[in-house]
């Protein structure tokens, strides 16, 4: 074991990234290191994107604290059976053997190894026989995506009892908010202003400070609309567009709709999205794509739809499946068009050549979304831009135009009782259910019809339209862009096709919306302050006054009418 072994891990390791790619740490990893190392830190909590090199920062971290003699073993806890053995393998590349076939059954390991890996499950198997591990010798306890610590109360408690006597616990995670309010293990909690818990990270590192390191790729969003018809519980049946503004349990049928696998919506898409990943594969030639499915029934239809597409059977990996770890493996390591999963490529699962995607599933929660496009960012080398489909909903085209923010794991509501319009928002993606419940759905739902329209592309905050079915000049615009590009090229490009597409000369459907929600916000914060009231009371005014739907689903112009609404407030004009 060394640091100078640690030094030379690759920061996507075990991706395989290019020999001499990290001949020394980035300077995140490195500033997250001084960090620890200033202090006595015994917990300490690193959020930091997908892709951006946790593992390797992490290894670093053991081997500086064994070479100090602060620590003797490492423990390190993952989600699952797959990422417990990446673990193993990328910790015996700096010369630190970890057994990751521990389990309680046999209760001990070879004196070989200088720790154990092991899953959140495996710990609440048995959290006691880990406590005695950790209180036999000094142990480092790295706890990866610790979030998953607060999946159950069992969980989170079993976590609690085996670490609790450990001489140090280095908590990992990409996306450090649940959908809960079950407070994570070993993580500190912090009132805000408003006197909300919020998980206080020790150093951050998020997707956006990535993305201007060039550390992960951008991600292109091509979202799509179409015409829905379905027949409800009560025998009627319903034609809506997805993505209009409607009842939200319009949306979710019209959704589920659009990823039924016996209409025409999840054809057009896979299309195009195949028609997206042979233009990538032109310079990048590994590239792949990933559908992410609801359930398997859904996995099994879109394979078969794949492979009347394309010729090839795509990789099947289906949670049930004991060879599903290996599939993936292979998937990484070949040079297949597709691979089809339903949940089983969660985070920390690097296949770096991943670069466009379908968001095949009904899972709408901040933290699976986040996960799934963690999928496609890991950079390989420069210019490399990933490409996301996603039915056109709301609050997936929110998630996506909030992809750069931070968020941090939140313990319930204000304690004076105050909240805000965009806290409220926040609020409801949170409690969305990831995957809505089959029996009910079944007996209240029967799709019967759905189709394709391409509707929108969202990169880098602003919007890129022109609109029409999949297979138009307009679409093929957007999917003909080169797979190696710059984000500004990106960008320089998105603008073109949008001034240029036929029969929208001279308007330019570019829209930074984040800007314009952001400036609404600054406004409403100091309209209310000069009122003396909340500010969720003058977004419920603004509305009223303005019309139109809730910030987060709201187009430019109903962002733009209340701004100048609100101006118009501030200097006595109401």
């Amino acid at each position: 074991m060394s640091t100078s072994a640690a030094s030379h891990l690759s920061p996507a390791y075990p991706a395989r990234a290019p020999r001499g790619a990290a001949q020394r740490l980035r300077a995140w990893q490195q500033a997250a290191l001084d960090v620890y190392l200033a202090g006595q830190h015994r917990d300490f909590l690193t959020v930091a994107t997908p892709g951006a090199g946790k593992t390797t920062y992490a290894l670093r971290l053991a081997t500086e604290l064994m070479d100090r003699r602060v620590v003797e073993r490492v423990v390190v806890v993952a989600p699952t059976e797959h990422l417990k053995t990446q673990w193993a393998q990328a910790a015996a590349r700096v010369g630190i053997p970890l057994d990751p076939e521990f389990s309680g059954a046999r209760g001990g390991t070879s004196s070989d190894y200088l720790g154990i890996a092991v899953t959140y499950a495996g710990v609440a198997a048995n959290p006691l026989l880990l406590r005695r591990r950790v209180e036999d010798r000094k142990t480092l306890v790295v706890l990866d995506e610790v979030h998953h610590a607060g999946d159950s109360l069992a969980w989170g408690e079993s976590v609690r009892e085996a670490f609790e006597p450990a001489t140090r616990r280095l908590a990992l995670t990409g996306t450090p908010f649940r959908s809960d309010v079950n407070p994570i293990p070993f993580v500190s909690y912090v009132p805000g202003a408003d006197a909300v818990p919020r998980s206080a990270a020790d150093t951050v590192y998020g997707y956006g400070d990535a993305l201007r390191d060039h550390v992960v790729r951008p991600v292109m969003f091509l979202a799509y609309s179409g015409r829905m018809r379905w027949r409800t519980r009560a025998g009627d049946e319903v034609s809506a567009l997805l993505g209009a503004d409607q009842a939200k349990d319009v949306t979710q049928q019209a959704w589920r709709t659009a990823l039924d696998p016996q209409g025409e919506w999840i054809p057009q898409v896979l299309r195009a999205a195949d028609r997206r990943l042979a233009e990538v594969r032109k310079h990048v030639p590994d590239a792949g794509g990933l559908v992410i499915a609801s359930d398997q029934a859904k996995a099994r239809a879109y394979a078969r739809q794949l492979e009347a597409l394309t010729g090839r059977p795509p990789v099947l990996v289906l949670s049930d499946d004991p060879q599903a770890g290996r599939r993936i493996s292979e998937f990484a390591e070949s040079d297949d068009r597709w691979m089809v999963a339903v949940r089983m490529v969660s985070e920390g699962v690097d296949v770096p050549r991943l670069i466009v995607g379908v968001y095949a599933t009904s899972a709408s929660t901040p933290l699976y979304f986040a996960q799934a496009v963690g999928r496609f960012v890991r950079a390989r080398r420069r210019g490399e831009t990933a490409s996301l489909f996603l039915p056109s909903v709301p609050v997936l085209l929110r998630l996506a135009g909030e992809l750069e923010e931070e968020r941090d794991h939140v313990l319930g509501r204000p304690a004076d009782g105050t909240w805000t319009e965009e806290d409220a928002l926040v609020a409801q993606a949170l409690a969305e259910r990831s995957t809505p419940d089959l029996l009910e759905d079944q007996l209240s739902f029967e799709a019967l019809e759905s189709e394709a329209t391409f509707d929108r592309v969202l990169f880098d905050g602003g919007e890129f339209g022109a609109a029409g079915v999949p297979g138009t000049p307009e679409e093929e615009d957007f999917l003909g862009i080169p797979g190696l590009l710059d984000a500004d090229q990106v960008v320089d490009l998105l603008r073109s096709r949008a001034t240029t597409a036929p029969g929208r000369a001279h308007e330019a459907v570019v829209v930074d919306i984040k800007a314009l929600k952001r400036e609404l916000n600054d406004c409403v914060r100091a309209y209310a302050r000069q009122a003396g009231t909340t500010q969720a009371a003058v977004h419920t005014d603004l509305r009223r006054a303005a019309g139109g739907p809730e910030v987060a689903r709201a187009s430019a112009a109903e962002l733009g009418a209340r701004i100048e609404r609100i101006r118009a407030w501030a200097v006595g004009r109401r």
